[in-house]
């Protein structure tokens, strides 16, 4: 911790920055005069304002700050280029110890974007020869990271019919576009749809959906935009459960932490060139969705896992409060030992990807591998409503069935609840309650649908991610392994046999050397990992 810092914000900071921004944002049909102080954006400021915290406190600060190669300063890990397999991890950890406490931490979308950026930067400069790009690139991460900004991701277009490209939609503001260009900058139009928190980003980073054709160059755009700059309205829902009310048992945490999102308008909006990576280059728009996803799935299953962490811990609370212990309880203890298998599987594949994860050819960023990363993201996916499953078979009916929170203060009712309610005798009426509502918040509630669909959708769709693991993994190695077994297909010395070209077996052209060579593993002696003095691992 002895390079010089950028100046690490704290979490009232975060909060005072806010003011200085006055972003048009439409809040349940009002128009809200100051996110700062909006009630409805109060958890989701709370859990962006952890990240900040976290980066000052002395047991979190060797996770959730970082070495910035290209500065030589300490910053967020959250603003972070990762440039190791070390970084991978830690970023990994990072993530998973802030959805710990929030839930959904949001910040670190900032991080996912910024990786991306920097590497379809980097391709094309060298497909032009020139230094240009990256350089814009790195003197606007600089500010991010000096001034320790949030960044929301504008990624999501609104995409108008879906079997149609965007130069083909019958409106074209369902895609952001290109509108004009001049000496000075570009001029956008358009509509981001799913912005992760934009009420209270100080920026947005406007980037493509999916890959472009030459047709679609006015669509392929890639830029950053101040959250307040003129033309930009922002169409918002609530963070959590703001509204609900502690002093009559309301679920405190949803009303603590939290999300927004919205719908972001973009209408003749400036961009100076400074602030534009690319404006055009259709050819790279693939190179950096596929960058972006790949990063954010990997940053996913850190997110989740640390929403995982929450339900093993409320399912054994509850099983405490109930009089069980599922230790004795064969029922219970297999369910528990589910939970913990599907929890830590997707992380696992999280680590995997960053022990195998390898440097960009043109940036040098270092990237999870894909195939680990998907599969980590297909599963937490797929298995949050299994996590949801299994917390509502080992807490009982109680959790949906237990009386209003306003019958804790009810003196015709409030003393007989809490005399035949109450279940182990060392655990009080309170405590069992407050872990049902806890439990009933995060898996049975609004708050709990809310997060199976970020688990679903969050970063693509499934499909997206079973395209992705068929289209990397390595299929042609294990055909030939398989050929050289039965004596066929492969010469004596290893290579291809002389054969037609079949394009039949195109689904044999995938090949990768195995994981135990050091082309897509970590180098031998490096640091992978950051000892963390009061962090217990995995939790």
């Amino acid at each position: 911790m002895n390079a010089p810092a950028t100046t690490l914000m704290s979490g009232d900071d975060y909060r005072e920055s806010l003011r200085r921004y006055k972003p048009r944002v439409f809040l349940d049909g009002q128009l809200v005069d100051s996110v700062a102080d909006e009630r409805g954006f109060g958890p989701g400021i709370n859990a962006i304002a952890l990240t900040y915290d976290y980066a000052l406190k002395p047991q979190y600060a060797p996770v959730m700050t970082a070495l910035q190669q290209s500065s030589g300063k300490r910053v967020n890990r959250l603003t972070h280029i990762n440039t190791s397999s070390g970084d991978l991890l830690n970023k990994l950890e990072a993530v998973r110890l802030v959805c710990q406490e929030t839930g959904c931490a949001q910040r670190y979308l900032t991080h996912d974007a910024l990786n991306a950026i920097g590497q379809v930067a980097a391709r094309i400069d060298d497909a032009r020869g020139t230094s240009e790009n990256t350089a814009r690139f790195l003197n606007y991460l600089h500010r991010v990271q000096d001034q320790d900004l949030t960044l929301g991701i504008a990624m999501t277009d609104a995409k108008g019919d879906r079997s149609l490209r965007p130069h083909a939609q019958a409106n074209p503001d369902s895609y952001l576009h290109i509108v004009a260009r001049n000496a000075k900058g570009i001029v956008i139009s358009g509509t981001k749809a799913i912005v992760t928190g934009a009420p209270y980003m100080h920026e947005l980073l406007v980037m493509p959906c999916r890959n472009m054709g030459v047709e679609d160059a006015d669509f392929a755009v890639c830029c950053a935009v101040p959250v307040d700059a003129p033309g930009i309205t922002i169409v918002a829902r609530p963070a959590g459960r703001p509204g609900e009310q502690v002093e009559h048992g309301a679920p405190l945490f949803s009303r603590k932490y939290g999300q927004s999102t919205g719908v972001v308008l973009f209408d003749q909006v400036f961009v100076p060139w400074d602030s534009v990576f690319y404006a055009g280059e259709w050819e790279h728009s693939g190179h950096l969705t596929y960058s972006y996803a790949t990063h954010h799935r990997h940053t996913c299953i850190g997110a989740r896992a640390g929403f995982g962490d929450l339900l093993i811990g409320a399912g054994a609370l509850m099983c405490e409060a109930n009089g069980f212990d599922p230790g004795r309880e064969t029922h219970l203890r297999e369910q528990m030992v589910e939970l913990i298998t599907i929890t830590e599987s997707f992380f696992a594949c999280g680590v995997a990807a960053s022990v195998y994860g390898k440097a960009d050819e043109h940036s040098k960023t270092f990237m999870p591998d894909p195939v680990f990363a998907n599969i980590g993201k297909l599963l937490l996916a797929t298995k949050i409503y299994d996590m949801h499953r299994i917390a509502h078979y080992v807490s009982g009916g109680l959790i949906v069935t237990l009386p209003g929170p306003d019958e804790d203060h009810n003196p015709e009712t409030a003393a007989k609840l809490s005399e035949v309610l109450r279940a182990n005798p060392d655990v009080p009426y309170e405590q069992r309650i407050e872990t049902a509502r806890f439990i009933e918040d995060l898996t049975a509630g609004y708050q709990g649908g809310w997060y199976s669909v970020i688990s679903l959708h969050g970063g693509g769709s499934p499909a997206a991610m079973k395209q992705e693991i068929y289209r990397n993994y390595p299929i042609g190695s294990k055909v030939e392994l398989v050929e050289r077994l039965l004596e066929r297909g492969i010469g004596a010395d290893g290579s291809p046999a002389a054969a037609p070209h079949d394009p039949a077996r195109a689904i044999t052209q995938n090949r990768q050397p195995g994981k135990c060579c050091d082309t897509g593993c970590t180098t031998p002696g490096q640091p992978v990992m950051v000892d963390l003095p009061g962090v217990t691992r995995k939790g």
